[in-house]
């Protein structure tokens, strides 16, 4: 029996238990990586405190993972799970996001593959990797599995995994709420986790709520609308990660860099990968974001569906058609400026998981009541007053100037 004889000490969640195996997969270098990529990407621009990393977030995943289990195993005299499978829970928490990418989401809507896929397939095909985690007593392949939700399995005990990791009271969302709460600075991800997690049984092959815990499904909901509308979606870290993706794109439009130069990159040497092509203009834009220099949002409105200027920019690759036809009305009035400093911004659609089945005073279980819930609308609710559809530029341009042009291609 592997006993949990590490310590690893964390800002958030205090001294976090690990076998040595466990803790030795912290250094294999795809993991150790982790600690080179921002929790946030450009936020620290904003928020100068957010510049945790995805190595520690994944730490608190993997303390998170584990009391949830161990809360399970408390109130329940027979769970029907295997050592090995649980230890494969936990190697998944520690290693969900071995396969993401640097600068947060700046460069997730460009890979053809998922940053989950990736890391099912470092585990099972790196061999230092698959190693350190069968030594943790994990399997590889399940590991993997529980990780990539994508990937078929009928394993019922890799589902209930699966559940657990990316379900509506995750330990993934409820590490990086309070994580990057708490080192931005800002009040509104931190959550009363050891209530949550104290609240949670297991019932018919997955994890029930407490009855009296319902409200608690609320303030999960409503912590991660706040922080998309104070710091995810900040205007100034909307700015900073729109003007990477437009650097990115320009470059792999144009056949300077592969798609395969991206991955497997940490903060560091993605920033190296475009100062190595900085004869391309386009990546001035990276280089002007690490300096602080965010365009400013000058322009915009609420995400419209069918909108005509959403539309012509539906993705990330059509975008370049709108932001030529506005760079085409205001470069007479400002032939200082380049076509690439024009920049659409969309976000991408979100989510809010209101899927919880709720064990009842009299035994019962099933879902909350509509009215139980003030939230059940929230996926609506929350996502069409949080997207924006925003026009970036040097701050030179004159915001009547931006509207006119903005207007006209959203009309045209």
């Amino acid at each position: 029996m592997r006993r949990f004889t590490h310590t690893v000490k964390d800002p958030l969640w205090g001294n976090i238990p690990m076998t040595e195996a466990l803790r030795s997969v912290l250094d294999v270098r795809e993991v150790e990586k982790l600690s080179r990529i921002k929790q946030n990407g450009p936020a620290f621009h904003i928020y100068p405190g957010a510049v945790h990393t995805r190595l520690s977030h994944s730490v608190g995943v993997y303390y998170l993972g584990r009391e949830i289990m161990t809360a399970l195993a408390r109130r329940s005299d027979e769970l029907p799970f295997t050592e090995e499978g649980l230890r494969s829970f936990l190697a998944a928490c520690l290693l969900h996001d071995i396969g993401h990418f640097p600068y947060a989401h700046s460069l997730k809507e460009l890979s053809v593959k998922e940053h989950e896929e990736i890391a099912r397939e470092l585990i099972t095909g790196i061999p230092e990797l698959e190693r350190a985690v069968s030594e943790t007593g994990a399997d590889p392949e399940m590991t993997g599995l529980i990780i990539d939700t994508k990937r078929k399995t009928d394993d019922k005990e890799t589902l209930f995994y699966r559940g657990v990791l990316s379900g509506t009271l995750d330990p993934d969302k409820l590490d990086y709420l309070s994580r990057d709460a708490f080192f931005a600075g800002i009040p509104y991800g931190k959550q009363d986790t050891s209530y949550i997690i104290s609240s949670m049984a297991f019932s018919d092959g997955s994890i029930v709520l407490d009855e009296g815990a319902i409200s608690l499904v609320e303030q999960v909901l409503f912590s991660k609308y706040m922080m998309y509308r104070n710091l995810y979606w900040h205007k100034g870290v909307r700015g900073a990660t729109a003007m990477i993706k437009k650097a990115v794109i320009s470059a792999l439009r144009d056949g300077v860099i592969a798609l395969t130069d991206l991955y497997l990159k940490d903060d560091y040497s993605f920033l190296e990968l475009c100062r190595k092509h900085m004869d391309f203009p386009p990546f001035t834009l990276v280089d002007k974001v690490e300096n602080g220099e965010i365009e400013e949002r000058l322009v915009w409105k609420p995400f419209e569906k069918d909108g005509k200027l959403e539309n012509k920019a539906h993705d990330i690759t059509s975008r370049y058609k709108a932001e030529s036809e506005i760079f085409s009305l205001l470069s007479p009035i400002y032939p200082e400026l380049k076509e690439y400093e024009v920049i659409i911004d969309i976000p991408e659609p979100i989510s809010f998981e209101t899927d919880v089945r709720i064990l009842r005073e009299d035994g019962s279980v099933n879902r909350p009541k509509e009215d139980e819930m003030l939230f059940s609308k929230a996926p609506t609710l929350f996502s069409g007053s949080l997207r924006k559809t925003a026009l970036y530029l040097p701050s030179y341009i004159k915001e009547q100037d931006a509207r006119d042009a903005f207007m006209e291609a959203d009309n045209g």
